[in-house]
């Protein structure tokens, strides 16, 4: 019986299939063959990653398994305990052609189980939860390899090294879909569910999300938002235990892989909060959201971040002010690349700012913009010029200009007169002709108080260039010579007193 079950089953290694993928319409990837890769990258690209540290398994002496169709409705459940049990079995995928066999035999049973799930009709019995928690727990719990956990995010936004790629991923797919299904099911009793689901394996299934494979951060994304959504009871811890997770990642390690696709869990969370918003939410903004724009590595999460800011604002548009003002905290002022980031995101968040809120950082935010006009990086100085491109924020600045012209005008009139980008010099010659349209009297007195203040600067510089040539000529008539000890006190000597004042 047991040649006449592996004569049904497919006989192609690990190493001989071709790759290729399908998808089974659950979100995650499929692939063909336990020897399949990512379409378009060459195999000589891939750089394999050992797989979990788990002892090398056959299936040998195991009585297969008959199919679902060949038993009794009654039956069905302990076959599908049964057939877990069988899949927790974990072989070793660093040589491709060990156990080939019963490599196959386990991702036909992995199939035949996600089949059962999706077209079961009953009630998963206690049990059947248990073993299939056990199964997915034995199969995706492991410790990546030390050297490169991480790595993707560490290098910065320029980081252009390959991914690591387990080689036993045509198992671990299964394996994730399978527990994407099963919480999903309606057949699933939450109840009964959180008991195995609990709060040890959500831990250990973040845990997940610094691996490398950007395969498993998706199937894992997926995963999490389910559970967030089936089990309403762990909602509270998740959503500390991935707050800890961007804690570390902002204040101790500055290395995770996954934090974009946290981030982009927790957009469709955060649209789904009730109002008024609790604290726990506002601090979740203020104290994790806004500090999280602090690793140099940002450019690689913050579409996702800055749609977490905005759905917040959505919610609670009094936020506003204080969200940038935290910005303006974390401003990157030796980063250029950051700081056209940030500008973009500024506006993007004045954009839905009323003008009550605005108010309130209005002074320190249009500081900083005036610093960025006349930045020697003409794209930083170019999008900071860009914000009277917007139409809302043109309306702030009008309904404000007596308190914001006197800051912005000192900028564009020196970037007029010292910057090198004629790209800049145009922007800056069309801002200051609108705010000439927006209020004439106003922009002519702030260019007259730039002239004076321009003036009165030249004039100090010039005094200050006098007074140290005066310093230097009186130094030179009273040369040191051979070892004379020479005094400096607090209080200038008469005689340079006296000499300083001819």
């Amino acid at each position: 019986m047991w040649k006449q079950f592996l004569s049904k089953l497919p006989r192609k290694s690990s190493a001989s299939g071709e790759p290729g993928q399908c998808s089974n319409g659950s979100g995650i990837q499929r692939t063909s063959s336990c020897g399949s890769i990512p379409p378009g990258r060459p195999a000589s690209a891939i750089r394999r990653m050992s797989s979990a540290v788990f002892p090398s398994s056959v299936v040998a002496g195991i009585e297969p398994l008959v199919s679902f169709k060949d038993v009794p409705n009654s039956e069905k459940q302990n076959l599908f305990v049964s057939k877990l049990s069988l899949c927790c079995v974990v072989f070793d995928f660093s040589d491709p052609n060990k156990s080939s066999v019963e490599k196959d035999i386990k991702r036909q049973t992995l199939l035949d189980l996600i089949e059962y799930v999706e077209s079961s009709n009953s009630r998963f019995s206690e049990s059947a939860i248990a073993a299939c928690s056990r199964m997915c727990a034995i199969n995706l719990f492991r410790a990546f390899p030390p050297n490169c956990r991480s790595g993707s995010s560490g290098g910065g936004e320029g980081d252009e090294e390959e991914p690591m790629f387990d080689p036993a991923w045509c198992h671990l797919q299964l394996v994730y879909e399978l527990l994407l299904k099963f919480i999903g099911s309606s057949s699933l009793d939450a109840k009964i569910g959180k008991k195995y689901f609990d709060h040890s394996f959500i831990v250990k299934l973040l845990n997940l999300l610094d691996s490398e494979d950007p395969r498993e951060r998706d199937c894992l994304k997926t995963i999490l938002h389910r559970i967030y959504g089936k089990f309403m009871v762990h909602r509270p811890f998740i959503r500390k235990a991935v707050s800890n997770i961007f804690y570390q990642f902002v204040f101790e390690t500055d290395r995770h892989n996954g934090i974009a696709e946290l981030l982009e869990v927790f957009g469709s969370v955060i649209s789904g909060f009730a109002l008024p918003l609790k604290e726990e939410h506002k601090i979740f903004l203020l104290k994790v959201l806004v500090p999280l724009h602090k690793p140099k590595s940002v450019g690689l999460y913050l579409q996702q971040l800055t749609y977490c800011v905005t759905q917040f604002l959505e919610k609670e548009p009094k936020l506003a002010s204080s969200v940038i003002i935290g910005l303006l905290r974390y401003w990157p002022i030796t980063n250029s690349q950051k700081e056209v980031m940030f500008l973009s995101e500024i506006e993007e968040i004045l954009e839905s700012t009323s003008q009550v809120e605005f108010q309130k950082c209005m002074v320190p935010l249009f500081r900083r913009i005036a610093h960025c006009i006349t930045s020697s990086h003409f794209q930083v100085a170019e999008r900071a010029l860009f914000v009277w491109n917007n139409d809302h924020i043109i309306s702030l600045i009008a309904q404000n200009r007596q308190v914001l012209m006197p800051i912005v005008v000192p900028a564009l009139e020196q970037n007029s007169q010292n910057h090198w980008n004629q790209a800049v010099l145009n922007l800056t010659a069309n801002v200051k002709k609108m705010f000439s349209e927006m209020d004439e009297d106003l922009f002519s007195s702030c260019l007259a108080k730039y002239k004076e203040d321009e003036e009165k600067r030249v004039s100090l510089e010039a005094k200050r260039t006098l007074t140290w040539q005066k310093l230097e000529s009186a130094a030179s008539f009273q040369p040191v010579t051979g070892h004379t000890a020479v005094l400096v006190g607090h209080q200038p000597s008469a005689n340079l007193i006296a000499t300083l004042t001819i």
